[in-house]
């Protein structure tokens, strides 16, 4: 990610921060594999609890490995596979996982074959996505993609998230001017660009950053739900609260089945000291136990 520092020099805030988030999420993860594998609080269901599990492992955390270690070396919602159950016990062990380590002699050492899962997702591997988005656009909007890409790492939003919104607002338009006032490639209205303090809302920098800092603000208070900040971003936070979820406007719903369709996730990481969650994620995990 651009926001990590070059080799030999300290890491930026920003980069200790996006790292941070991701470690987070990682756990968080991590936490709801437990979760669904053992039907605590929520359904049983092993598939989703290997997935859960594969996402975490692949942000880097040693009880994701470990689970999804687990699974496949008792093929639980996977098929079984001890190649795989060595590696991520092996992965797990260099992290310093104890029980990996003594699992590692049922399953054998690390041999470097992991599951498909772990390949980087689509979001990550954007280079080729923009060369797709940006095909059939003009010279002036391709610029505008890769303001997007470059810029989403910094404040902490995974480039295709960033694109998501910025396709789904205003097809990467610095022009572009809605009815309701918004404006700009992010579609900022007055009131968002002031509390961002973007200057000039037409100027493509300025209003990708203003953007790009309201959903970092979104995803901090609403936890990385991206249904529910992909509404708050359409019809503001207010709205999502007072509803208790996505409200029930046509164009905020079909909104948010267009980001969640482009983006391909229901979670994204988020930095919890940018702002307090929102009441409403406690609600909705009493709800959901």
């Amino acid at each position: 990610m651009a926001a990590y520092a070059a080799e030999g020099r300290n890491p930026s805030p920003d980069a200790t921060r996006v790292k941070a988030a991701m470690a987070q999420q990682a756990a968080y993860l991590a936490g709801r594999g437990v979760a669904f594998e053992h039907g605590e609080g929520v359904e049983r269901d092993p598939a989703r609890a290997a997935a859960c599990y594969c996402e975490s492992a692949r942000l880097g955390n040693a009880e994701g490995m470990y689970g999804l270690g687990w699974m496949y070396a008792n093929g639980r919602g996977v098929a079984r596979n001890d190649a795989y159950a060595g590696t991520l016990f092996a992965m797990a062990a260099m992290l310093g996982h104890t029980q990996a380590a003594r699992m590692q002699r049922y399953t054998g050492e690390y041999v470097g074959t992991v599951p498909a899962c772990l390949d980087a997702p689509a979001w990550e591997q954007y280079d080729g996505l923009i060369d797709r988005l940006v095909a059939r656009m003009a010279p002036a909007r391709r610029k505008i993609v890769r303001l997007v890409v470059n810029m989403a790492p910094d404040y902490g939003i995974e480039p295709r998230f960033a694109l998501a919104i910025a396709a789904v607002e205003s097809a990467f338009n610095p022009d572009a001017v809605s009815p309701k006032q918004a404006m700009g490639v992010m579609q900022l209205i007055p009131e968002t660009a002031a509390r961002f303090r973007v200057g000039d809302t037409f100027d493509a920098r300025q209003n990708i950053a203003g953007g790009l800092a309201y959903l970092r603000w979104l995803l901090a208070y609403f936890e990385g739900d991206v249904r529910l900040v992909a509404a708050a971003y359409n019809a503001g936070e207010g709205a999502v609260e007072r509803y208790g979820g996505v409200p029930p406007f046509p164009e905020t719903r079909a909104y948010v089945d267009r980001v969640v369709g482009y983006y391909r996730g229901d979670t994204h990481p988020y930095d919890s000291r940018v702002v307090d969650a929102s009441p409403l994620m406690t609600k909705l995990r009493l709800t959901s136990e």
